[in-house]
């Protein structure tokens, strides 16, 4: 889980001052900008990734009063417009699932850290995976990846979505169970030949 330094001020006080500084809103965008543009560009593509980065960014601005100050960090809050906003490109994401399970699997990894970044990357997933992903119910679908490539926490989840921690739970067995399964109970971003 990412952590914000000490010296930083809590997003839920960046977002109160942004009621009569709306400037100091824009920390909030240099904080967590590229976080969200790495989750969104792993479900949907590069393409649409800063329009969405930018439009969840307009709508946390329109809706900076109604900003929940209990919560400290704006993650979930931000992760959850974002994951809305996703909801309108299914067809965009389940295209781009359809392309991974044509698309060549890449044999050789050249470092450690290639190998890193290929098994977390949705673009070198192998072709089961992105079929598994394809095939699960979409609720379960932005638990899963919430928590697997958003780097939320359960309790994070669950104020993204608006849902509760046990239903996180839940969507989130379901959906590792099911992908297992369309696995073969295998994990393809093991290296086979190690």
């Amino acid at each position: 889980m990412i952590t914000q330094p000490a010296t930083r001020g809590a997003d839920a006080d960046l977002v109160s001052a942004s009621w009569t500084q709306p400037e100091a809103f824009a920390e909030l965008f240099d904080r967590y900008s590229a976080m969200l543009y790495r989750y969104v560009s792993k479900r949907l593509g590069p393409e649409p990734a800063e329009d969405l980065v930018g439009e969840t960014f307009l709508v946390a601005f329109a809706r900076r009063r109604s900003y929940d100050l209990a919560y400290a960090d704006a993650r979930p809050w931000l992760f959850g417009i974002l994951t809305k906003l996703i909801s309108r490109h299914r067809r965009t994401e389940a295209a781009r699932y359809r392309a991974l399970l044509r698309a060549p699997v890449e044999d050789r990894v050249d470092s450690p850290a290639d190998r890193v970044a290929a098994g977390v990357s949705a673009q070198a997933a192998r072709p089961e995976l992105a079929g598994a992903l394809a095939a699960l119910p979409t609720k379960d679908r932005d638990v899963l990846l919430l928590i697997a490539w958003g780097d939320l926490t359960y309790e994070e989840t669950a104020q993204a979505l608006g849902i509760p921690v046990g239903t996180v739970r839940s969507r989130l067995n379901r959906g590792r169970r099911k992908v297992r399964a369309a696995l073969g109970e295998t994990n393809p971003l093991l290296d086979e030949e190690a």
